[in-house]
């Protein structure tokens, strides 16, 4: 189990510059074995295309590195935080996707414009205030600020960490979270042109979209053994 998650946080790094949500070396996903307690991160400053599943990063929940022969991602101690403090999370991602990050830029959230939100999320996109990088204060922002259900948040000045039961979903958050906000940016600026003003969705519709999406009839039944 534990070389199947390797191979699952590997490969969802990987999608991260696929998908355009980071540049350079920025950015990492990990992993959380709880029945051994030990996570599966990005090596630090490793370049994304030179990325192989051996050079994954394992360490336990107290930052010890237990295998790997780079240093983990500087982010590490977020995620540790993370998977310490939220029961129930299996992966973590932090990235710098552009649109998500314009809007941490200016410290605000992206409230449910759209159906897409509503499915994913439902609720508005919550954004930290700034915190600086040391010691704990990026995952204590996050405790104090996330949205129950909800799995993805801004930092405030930053970018973005979300958060679920695997990396797999955790990079499905990740991805939804940028068209999101690619979105919403596009159509605050189509309205200003127009004159429009853009108003979020009713929270009794959003409700409506989750549920369907969430238990509610959306996708295939699994099948029975």
């Amino acid at each position: 189990m534990l070389r199947e998650l390797q191979q699952e946080v590997w490969k969802a790094n990987l999608a991260l510059p696929e998908n355009n949500l980071v540049v350079g070396t920025t950015g990492n996903v990990s992993g959380f074995d709880k029945d051994k307690g030990l996570v599966i991160i990005k090596p630090s400053g490793v370049r994304y295309e030179e990325l192989r599943m051996e050079d994954m990063i394992i360490v336990d929940l107290e930052g010890k590195i237990v295998e790997g022969n780079l240093k983990p991602s500087v982010d590490t101690p977020h995620h540790l935080y993370l998977y310490q403090n939220m029961p129930g999370i299996g992966g973590v991602i932090h990235t710098h996707s552009p649109y998500a990050t314009m809007f941490a830029m200016l410290e605000k959230p992206i409230p449910v414009y759209n159906t897409t939100q509503a499915d994913i999320f439902g609720v508005e996109i919550p954004c930290t205030p700034y915190v600086d990088n040391q010691s704990n204060h990026i995952g204590k922002a996050i405790l104090k600020n996330y949205k129950k259900g909800c799995p993805a948040i801004l930092l405030g000045k930053h970018g973005v960490f979300t958060f679920d039961e695997t990396p797999t979903k955790a990079l499905r958050a990740a991805i939804m979270l940028e068209y999101v906000a690619m979105t919403a940016k596009g159509a605050l600026e189509l309205g200003a042109t127009l004159g429009l003003k853009l108003l979020p969705f009713p929270e009794k519709e959003v409700k409506k979209w989750y549920a369907r999406h969430h238990g509610g009839g959306y996708g295939q039944e699994e099948k029975k053994s």
